[in-house]
C-alpha cells in the first residue's frame, strides 16, 4: 500500500489541477504585491543610492583625474620656467665671467703700459744721466788737456805725446 499511495501521489503532483493552479497563481499576485509593498521600494531604493554613490565615485575619480593632469601641466610649466630660468642665468654668469676677464685683462694691459711707459721713462733718465756724467767727464778730460797743452811747448811730437798721454788716462778711468 505504502507502494500505491506514493504512486497515487506521483500521480497528484503530475497532473494538472486547475484550483491548484488558481490558487498558486492567486498566492503569488499577494506575495509579489506584498513584496512590492514591502520590500521592492527599500531594495530599488538601495540599488538607487548604491548607483547614486558609484556615480559619485565615477565622478569624484574624474574630477581627481582631471584635477591631477592640471596640476602635472602646472608643474610642467613651473619646470620649463625653471629650466628657462636655469638657462638664463647661466647665460647672465657666462657673460658676466666674460665681462669679468676682459676687464681684468684689460686693467692688466693697462698696468703693464704704465710699468713699460715708467721703465722707458727710468731708462731714458738714466740714459740722460750717463750722458750728463760722461759730458762732465770729457769736459773734465778736455779742461785737463788743454791744461797739459798749454803747461808744455807744442811741437808736434809733444802734441802726439799729450794725445797718447789723455788716451791712456781715459782708458784707466774706464777700467
Amino acid at each position: 500500500m505504502l507502494t500505491s499511495g506514493v504512486i497515487l501521489l506521483q500521480a497528484n503532483l503530475l497532473s494538472p489541477n486547475p484550483g491548484l493552479i488558481f490558487w498558486t497563481a492567486v498566492t503569488f499576485v499577494i506575495v509579489l504585491l506584498i513584496l512590492k509593498k514591502i520590500a521592492w521600494g527599500p531594495i530599488i531604493t538601495a540599488l538607487e543610492e548604491r548607483e547614486k554613490g558609484i556615480q559619485s565615485s565615477i565622478d569624484r575619480a574624474h574630477q581627481a583625474k582631471d584635477e591631477s593632469e592640471a596640476i602635472l601641466r602646472k608643474n610642467n610649466e613651473l619646470l620649463s620656467k625653471a629650466d628657462a630660468e636655469a638657462d638664463k642665468i647661466i647665460r647672465e654668469g657666462k657673460e658676466y665671467a666674460e665681462k669679468l676677464r676682459a676687464d681684468i685683462t684689460g686693467k692688466a694691459q693697462e698696468e703693464s703700459k704704465k710699468m713699460i711707459a715708467a721703465a722707458l721713462s727710468s731708462i731714458e733718465q738714466e740714459k740722460h744721466r750717463a750722458l750728463d756724467v760722461l759730458r762732465n767727464e770729457v769736459a773734465d778730460l778736455a779742461v785737463m788737456g788743454a791744461e797739459k797743452i798749454i803747461k808744455t811747448v807744442l811741437d808736434a811730437d809733444m802734441q802726439k805725446k799729450i794725445v797718447n798721454s789723455m788716451i791712456q788716462d781715459l782708458s784707466t778711468k774706464r777700467n
